[in-house]
């Protein structure tokens, strides 16, 4: 069977870049809004013991960016029935053997816990190792290169310990063998990743190959002893930091979706692979070919976000051999650019990505939002590994704005492995906290440091910080950044007229898009802030503090509400521009619009569409809030259809259209663009966390023009599942987990109330009829 026509396409590698052209009180006033400066960086280090290890690097000369080293160490065990833990640091990626066999593939975090020290991971060993003598293989990766998701040391290094339980086996030292592995090229030809990313384009010669140099056989004697930069905690890697999320998920060498037959011999086309989604993957092939030819590896979303990002380039040896590049890279489609002339024997890829699983689920029975939430799951995962990013291509950054819609997702959608990723988020925030209280985002961060004012007030707090506790209850986290979120409140002021005094920071950027009234948008989030700090008070039982806040909170509604509200929406004075319906939006989310001015903000919201698809997602939540349920579901599907009808992309973007009609340059994974996922599963679902660590829940469905809807929450009690019909007679079907219970809201229209048949005692508020259930299966049925 000859290869599908389609999926050869004829040009060369210059063609293939120009194709793929195609993100209080008084007392409080004075404690939050002090001039109290820091003269130290204000992290919290976690340290471990003693090292005893040394960092070693080789004694040959090594480029100054992208080098890669090779190290390896011969020893002797006896007991290999005890537990056994290697910890491992380097400065920047590891792949680690065992003797011949590969244990890790890709270990090592990106660099800054803080700005200063470096992460450290514990790798179990316990059952790998052999009786008498064994090989530790490390290949290490030195980025060398500062980027907006890594801070690099300035040294390649690497070191390590082997324990068994409290007995240290085995340290680095100069016994380790190391060498420049000589195949890696430093320097690639252009273009290079765009200077927001650390990682340089991946390139391999084979003729320069070291032939079983991972084996246990192998002849290391003519290879130089490491060389030993420093003993234990030593600079320019300072405190090692125990790594906080789990070790990547790696589902092993599998088949492109399209069918190709092999062998062929390639006729200088490149090469199309379907992946099966936008993932994380690291592309493989098996080749016959004459030597120094030269074959180009990237996918569609190599120029992602109008910026070059990752490729991978390899030079052929003489005869068969194979070949896995080792940066991951992400899209839709990879491509080889394979010269002519060349027998290609196979071709496959492995995706890696963070280590939880899609145990959440919501169908209703409008396909169109189940597609899209099947598309933002997607576009969370493509946008989690060492830290939540922003996109997966151009940056790799933790911007806050995105990370604070992404936590939201993964509380729903993903099990609670996924919670790691926030905290690390939450401890690095705040960690990076400069001498002058102010913070900033992305971090970590080697070539940037500038901060946007709005995103930080939405990072730490009611949808950033206390959301993350909510759903966790670790308090622990909460006490470790409570302090700082202090610190960082009291650089904000009010004005004379008690409105907040806009502090403009590094970038004043609100949102993509027009018409951004930043005042408004300020003082909400300000507002925000406060609120969820006054939240973190409460749990940590400091309620003279928390009162204190909730008194400051109420002078800034009176006074928000008295400058800002005027002729049926809010306007800050010196803003000329069409009615910002962010601001609308996030007044009614924070509290600061009362709900009798809903019906004037619902007109508003029914004309004005200014708001990026990150801010779409709290003007959406205002319509859920103030009970206008059908509209928000109308609204989310005329604003996202586009991105979500599309057949080419399995990820959401990052404006309302691709590229040029995008925003931020226009990335077509985004994961911002999900917060419509949360608001299903919270508002048109019903379920939402009334207490920290979901002790308590309530099920309050507004299913809009929806019929039924069935949903499945992954929460730490427990999975909470849901089933709404809301038809003739209105169902609901509740498993509520054990050690937590529910409080149940059905429609005050609906008379009759039974609960597995027994007609229930409930209480009533504005417009629902209510009652608690503990944990178990209930089935409910209400009649007009």
């Amino acid at each position: 069977m000859k290869m599908v026509k389609s999926h050869r396409i004829k040009f060369g590698v210059g063609y293939l870049f120009v194709l793929l052209l195609i993100l209080g009180s008084c007392d409080l006033r004075k404690d939050i809004q002090k001039e109290a400066y820091p003269k130290q960086y204000n992290y919290h280090p976690i340290i471990t013991a003693n090292w005893r290890a040394s960092w070693i690097t080789t004694q040959n000369a090594l480029p100054e960016k992208n080098a890669w080293i090779a190290f390896r160490k011969q020893f002797v065990i006896e007991n290999t029935g005890t537990p056994t833990t290697l910890r491992i640091a380097v400065d920047s990626k590891y792949w680690l053997y065992l003797n011949g066999e590969m244990i890790l593939f890709e270990g090592g975090l990106k660099r800054g816990p803080n700005p200063d020290d470096t992460y450290y991971d514990e790798v179990d060993l316990s059952g790998k190792l052999q009786k008498s003598e064994n090989t530790l293989v490390v290949l290490m990766w030195y980025f060398g290169k500062e980027g907006m998701t890594h801070k690099s040391s300035g040294q390649a290094g690497m070191i390590t310990e082997l324990y068994q339980g409290d007995s240290l086996l085995m340290t680095s030292d100069d016994s380790w063998k190391a060498i420049p592995h000589p195949a890696y090229v430093s320097e690639s030809e252009d273009p290079q990743p765009n200077w927001r990313l650390p990682e340089s384009n991946v390139v391999f010669d084979a003729r320069e190959d070291i032939p079983e140099w991972v084996n246990s056989d192998f002849d290391d004697s003519n290879w130089p002893s490491a060389k030993i930069l420093g003993t234990g905690i030593a600079p320019p890697w300072n405190n090692l930091v125990k790594r906080p999320i789990p070790f990547w998920k790696d589902v092993g060498l599998k088949n492109y979706e399209n069918t190709i037959s092999f062998p062929f011999v390639s006729n200088g086309d490149t090469i199309k692979c379907n992946l099966p989604y936008n993932g994380q993957f690291t592309p493989y092939f098996k080749i016959k070919s004459k030597d120094g030819k030269r074959i180009t590896m990237l996918t569609d979303n190599y120029k992602g976000g109008s910026e070059y990002n990752m490729r991978a380039e390899y030079v052929t040896k003489e005869g068969q051999q194979a070949y896995e590049s080792l940066g991951w890279i992400n899209g839709h489609v990879m491509y080889y650019v394979i010269p002519e002339g060349i027998e290609v024997l196979d071709l496959k890829y492995r995706e890696t990505g963070f280590d939880t699983e899609f145990a959440g689920s919501i169908q209703v029975d409008d396909d169109f939002y189940n597609q899209m939430c099947k598309k933002a799951i997607r576009t969370l995962y493509v946008t989690m590994r060492d830290n939540y990013m922003d996109t997966p291509g151009r940056e790799r950054a933790q911007w806050w704005g995105d990370v604070v819609l992404e936590s939201g997702e993964a509380f729903y959608a993903l099990d609670r492995s996924a919670d790691a990723l926030m905290r690390k988020g939450m401890l690095e925030l705040m960690n990076w906290q400069r001498p002058d209280s102010t913070i900033f985002s992305p971090i970590p961060a080697g070539n940037w440091n500038q901060e946007l004012p709005g995103q930080m007030l939405m990072s730490v707090g009611y949808y950033g910080f206390w959301n993350y506790y909510l759903n966790t209850g670790n308090l622990e986290t909460i006490k470790k950044v409570h302090e700082p979120v202090k610190r960082y409140l009291s650089l904000w002021k009010l004005k004379d007229d008690g409105t907040l005094n806009v502090r403009r920071g590094d970038w004043t950027w609100g949102d993509w898009g027009d018409n951004r009234d930043i005042p408004l948008l300020m003082n909400t989030q300000y507002y925000l802030a406060l609120k969820g700090y006054a939240k973190m008070s409460e749990a940590m039982r400091k309620q003279k503090e928390a009162d204190s806040v909730a008194y400051l909170m109420k002078g800034l509604k009176t006074a928000f509400n008295e400058q800002f509200w005027r002729d049926g929406h809010y306007r800050s004075k010196d803003y000329k521009g069409k009615t910002d319906d962010r601001s609308q939006g996030l007044a009614v989310v924070s509290g600061l619009a009362d709900s009798d001015k809903y019906e004037a903000i619902f007109q508003v919201l029914q004309t004005e569409k200014h708001a990026s698809p990150y801010m779409e997602k709290y003007v959406l939540e205002a319509l859920y809030m103030m009970g206008y349920e059908d509209f928000a579901l109308h609204r989310m599907k005329e604003r996202f259809s586009k991105m979500v009808l599309d057949t080419t992309y399995t990820t959401l973007w990052e404006g309302w259209g691709v590229g040029a009609e995008g925003f931020g340059g226009g990335t077509t994974n985004h994961a911002w663009s999900g917060g419509g996922l949360t608001l299903l599963y919270q508002y048109a679902a019903g379920i939402e966390p009334t207490s920290a660590g979901w002790e308590t829940f309530r099920v309050r469905s507004q299913p809009g023009f929806l019929k039924h809807i069935s949903a499945l929450v992954p929460t730490v009690k427990g999975t909470v599942k849901v089933e709404v019909k809301n038809e003739e007679t209105y169902q609901l079907i509740i498993e509520v987990p054990d050690e937590t219970k529910a409080m149940v809201y059905i429609p005050s229209k609906y008379k009759g109330i039974m609960v597995n048949g027994v007609e229930v005692v409930y209480a009533e508020e504005e417009g629902f009829k209510l009652f608690e259930i503990d944990s178990g299966y209930y089935k409910v049925e209400a009649t007009e």
